[in-house]
């Protein structure tokens, strides 16, 4: 063979597996992942089965829930580190949206790592590049919560911080969001320290004021829509108990009772839990329950998933974190919600360790080629001496 030909060769050879590594673990690795996950069904389905378009024809809400992003900032995070974490969230969230076509998108606090801290330099700079990595049509509606790491611990939070946050997210961190007749409350879990702060007395006035205007709108309904004394000036919302997000979880002694592929580790399960810091206190806990009485809770924080049901009938999923830096296996929620019912599904996203070893055995493979090479070099060079040494003995 022609010795531009076995050149040739072994660059179409590189560019073949560099390239198909790249391309396989840095865009085509999240669609076939994404693609096992599917919305799951309500049942007792008013309409029954699905329209034309694969929602359900009860008019379900589509929500995709997902927690604990932690962009990182200037003062802790490496350039390389951002560039890996970012760009796996950024490619996970995209491909996510164009397969599965949420109505509306949460994300349950910790969106940044450094909110707490950040200049406004580069809290400016974090927030162009969320907005960058989050993306979404108009057709998606994205609802951010504020976490510990956004606005800090609740001895570091302060009204600059927290209104920051809400500037950039145009709206309150404490609110109810309807969607279909679904009402979604938001609760500013970090500010549900109970010692009387400024801000969290803001926020429980808010929850109560929340909880009485709930109450009166299912109290309206039951009574024909007239509108008792006590309720007046209300607002009113649809008639349904709600499904309650926040980022801190309920009070829970420790993660002993969580199982599955994303739960804690088993060394780390039995850990107890501090009040006030890892979850919520009994105090602050039971009031939510009281208030509110929701059929769902919706939590991040630990960065593992867990089940616990609170009272035996207030079920509550903590979302594990969705970036590869907090966890090997990231996952997502998909919560079809109607009025009277709800179902849920996880999706988990690529395992870095699975990026890692396709790429190690890409460099493996152009390791062999390369002692393949040297060693076809090595015999063409000996076959030459050989000659010449030949030659010049006939002469």
């Amino acid at each position: 063979m022609p010795r531009f030909s076995i050149k040739w060769l072994a660059v179409a050879v590189l560019i073949l597996v560099v390239g198909g590594a790249f391309l396989f673990c840095e865009y085509l690795i999240y669609f076939p992942t994404i693609l096992k996950c599917a919305w799951p069904k309500v049942s007792h389905a008013r309409g029954g089965g699905e329209g034309i378009d694969g929602r359900p024809t009860d008019a379900a809400v589509r929500a995709m829930v997902l927690s604990d992003t932690h962009l990182l900032g200037a003062v802790g995070g490496h350039w390389f580190d951002k560039l890996r974490r970012e760009w796996q969230m950024e490619r996970a969230f995209q491909t996510a949206l164009w397969l599965l076509r949420p109505e509306i998108v949460f994300i349950l606090g910790d969106i940044f790592d450094e909110g707490k801290w950040s200049s406004q330099k580069h809290w400016e700079d974090d927030v162009r590049r969320f907005h960058r990595m989050f993306r979404h049509s108009t057709d998606t509606e994205l609802v951010v919560l504020v976490g510990n790491h956004d606005i800090g611990f609740h001895y570091e939070m302060d009204w600059f911080k927290l209104q920051r946050f809400e500037k950039v997210f145009n709206a309150s961190s404490t609110r109810i969001v309807t969607k279909n007749g679904v009402n979604f409350l938001l609760v500013n879990s970090v500010a549900l320290h109970g010692d009387g702060c400024p801000i969290c007395q803001s926020v429980e006035k808010e929850l109560i004021k929340l909880s009485r205007d709930l109450n009166c709108s299912l109290q309206n309904s039951q009574s024909g829509g007239a509108v008792m004394d006590s309720c007046e000036g209300s607002q009113i919302y649809p008639p349904t108990s709600p499904i309650m997000l926040q980022h801190y979880p309920l009070y829970r002694v420790s993660d002993a009772g969580c199982t599955g592929q994303d739960a804690a580790p088993p060394e780390e399960r039995h850990l107890l839990f501090r009040e006030k810091y890892d979850v919520l206190s009994k105090e602050a806990s039971q009031r939510l329950l009281q208030w509110f009485k929701p059929r769902l809770i919706l939590s991040g924080h630990t960065h593992s998933g867990c089940e616990v049901l609170h009272d035996n009938k207030y079920p509550e999923i903590s979302v594990p974190s969705f970036s590869w830096r907090n966890r090997n296996n990231p996952s997502f929620i998909l919560a079809s919600v109607s009025p009277s019912s709800y179902a849920l599904s996880k999706c988990f996203l690529p395992e870095e360790s699975t990026v890692i070893s396709v790429y190690c055995s890409a460099g493996a493979c152009l390791l062999l080629l390369f002692l393949a090479h040297c060693m076809w070099m090595k015999g063409l060079l000996q076959c030459l001496s050989l000659c010449l040494l030949g030659k010049h003995k006939s002469l």
